[in-house]
């Protein structure tokens, strides 16, 4: 069984009056959100340069430029959803993702049920093999100040035979 593992990061400033989507789902009541050319949803980025690293097609910017007007505002689900049927075109299958979001505020722990659920299906996995964790960066640096949010994500894939 040939194996392969890939590393996703992303990060996007935080502003105010702006929605602020993570892991596939809108934040209610989030005083910031995300800021990008599409939805900006750091989680679902970083999932997707994991997997496409794994896969070795290169990265999610390659794919759906942040220059390309077709993108603005674009739900990142899609991107991931395409992200799967790239590497499953060839020949490989997403085993599982482990992911961690840097942030202070929202608190993410209570979504994460909601992400996975959300996630799992757009690999084409299972819930259980969808890892999230949230962190906070004790108040250091942009993350600390509230500046941005970041995510890292890792994934393994498996040759389908």
């Amino acid at each position: 069984m040939k194996l392969r593992v890939g590393m996703g990061f992303d990060v996007h400033p935080l502003a105010a009056g702006t929605d602020f989507y993570l892991g596939g789902i809108m934040l209610p009541g989030a005083q910031k959100g995300a800021v990008g050319h599409s939805d900006a949803d750091v989680l679902i980025h970083a999932i997707c340069d994991a997997v496409l690293g794994a896969a070795n097609l290169r990265d999610i910017g390659f794919h759906f430029s942040n220059k390309d007007a077709r993108w603005k505002g674009m739900d990142s689900k899609f991107f991931l959803r395409e992200v799967t049927r790239m590497v499953e075109e060839e020949g490989w299958k997403i085993n599982n993702i482990d992911c961690t979001v840097c942030l202070e505020q929202p608190k993410v722990n209570p979504y994460i049920p909601e992400m996975r659920r959300v996630l799992a299906p757009l690999m084409n996995i299972e819930e259980d093999d969808v890892s999230i964790k949230a962190t906070t960066n004790e108040k250091l640096g942009y993350i600390g100040r509230e500046e941005g949010v970041c995510s890292y994500a890792v994934a393994l894939i498996v040759k389908a035979t």
